[in-house]
């Protein structure tokens, strides 16, 4: 989706807001009449049927009825595509579940009338939503024209962004016939097989500090005061910025890689194993938790799974996963695998040919290659170079 900054007036963003309570206040609905389903009764209703009811209770309720439409039975379809992807094999999505003030706010709107969207100057566009007119919003890009629905959106941290449902044209290959390997890394977010580092730019020490001293604060705040509703608004505008900064490097980075090289591979890393809570139970309570979660954390806002699924949207065909096994021990010049090679966590040095390199960058190398190494060490079709010499029988 093409997604640009929304820029209501106080007037127009309270009615966003209103259009907001609607439909999380329709999509709840949903949700609590399809948990009351069980084997044996009655199917749950429908969107048709849904609609109807929608219309009875907007006759009921004037509160309702001020609303838009359009807003709430736009709700209703959005949960029956939920549902449909959670019954769908092919497509392993969740149940859909409750929306939270604060937290899922949104709606979608589709286009009903002709020029729905029109640029006003070099940087400023608007666009039409019910009930609250013209709403301008930064022309940061040109605006796709077959865009035909928009949702808007407001995050934790109060701001509004309207995102046209068009899915853009892929990145074209350059036809070099060129591969690269990258290897994520929580130090080193991204190391590329020609020897370049990307990282993610994070938090600043003094953005850091600041967190510290606001989290404290907001832990002794008081529930429901004013007070520490705008302590939680500053913490979430410090935790959106980081996240923007994520988005805008995987961005441009997956950009970058799609338009260099024909091919590109990378680990097949079970990320949501790799980022699950290591607390255990009562029964059972884990081992070092506080390293685990700090792990944790660095994997997350290095933006592994981010980078990936944007290269697998722009590089379509072009991205291939590569068994992360054994990639960071093995040589990438002789390929012999062991342990001891890798010193550090930046230096690698092979204890039978003595190359050296950066670690993250070796493991590059070994994806490139599409390497699938074996417990043995080789590549799993020549025989492997770190084996233990073997006597040969010989007949009597």
């Amino acid at each position: 989706m093409s997604r640009y900054r929304l820029l209501p007036t106080p007037a127009q963003e309270a009615i966003l807001r209103g259009h907001c309570s609607h439909a999380r206040y329709v999509w709840n609905l949903a949700v609590e009449q399809h948990q009351h389903w069980r084997p044996g009764r009655a199917a749950a209703p429908g969107y048709l049927e849904q609609c109807r009811q929608l219309t009875q209770a907007r006759a009921e309720h004037a509160w309702l009825e001020a609303g838009s439409q359009m807003v709430q039975q736009q709700a209703l379809r959005d949960f029956g595509a939920a549902m449909a992807a959670f019954f769908d094999p092919g497509n392993p999505a969740g149940r859909p579940t409750w929306r939270k003030a604060a937290r899922n706010e949104g709606f979608r709107i589709v286009a009903v009338r002709p020029g729905h969207v029109r640029r006003l100057s070099r940087k400023t566009g608007e666009v039409w939503v019910p009930k609250a007119g013209w709403v301008r919003f930064r022309w940061s890009r040109p605006v796709p024209p077959a865009a035909r629905s928009y949702r808007i959106t407001m995050d934790r941290a109060g701001r509004w962004h309207v995102a046209f449902a068009v899915i853009p044209d892929p990145v074209s290959a350059p036809g070099n016939g060129e591969i690269v390997g990258i290897d994520r890394g929580v130090a080193v977010s991204a190391a590329l097989s020609t020897g370049e580092l990307l990282c993610v730019p994070g938090v600043t020490a003094p953005e850091r500090a600041r967190m510290r001293r606001l989290e404290r604060k907001l832990a002794r705040g008081r529930r429901g005061s004013n007070r520490r509703g705008r302590v939680r608004l500053a913490i979430a505008r410090m935790r959106a910025r980081e996240t923007d900064r994520r988005k805008d490097w995987a961005e441009k980075a997956s950009t970058d890689l799609a338009r260099r090289f024909d091919l590109i591979r990378v680990e097949d890393l079970k990320i949501m194993n790799m980022t699950r809570s290591a607390r255990g139970t009562l029964q059972e309570p884990g081992r070092n938790v506080g390293q685990k979660a700090g792990l944790t954390r660095g994997i997350l806002r290095s933006g592994w799974g981010l980078l990936v699924r944007r290269l697998e949207q722009k590089a379509p065909g072009r991205v291939e996963k590569i068994s992360p096994a054994f990639t960071s021990q093995r040589c990438s010049a002789c390929g012999r695998v062991d342990p001891k090679s890798r010193e550090s966590q930046a230096v690698f040095r092979c204890t039978a040919c003595g190359y050296a390199c950066h670690a993250d960058v070796n493991a590059a190398r070994n994806i490139a290659a599409g390497h699938a190494v074996t417990a043995r060490g080789g590549d799993g079709v020549a025989r492997p170079v770190n084996r233990e010499p073997q006597l040969l029988l010989q007949s009597a």
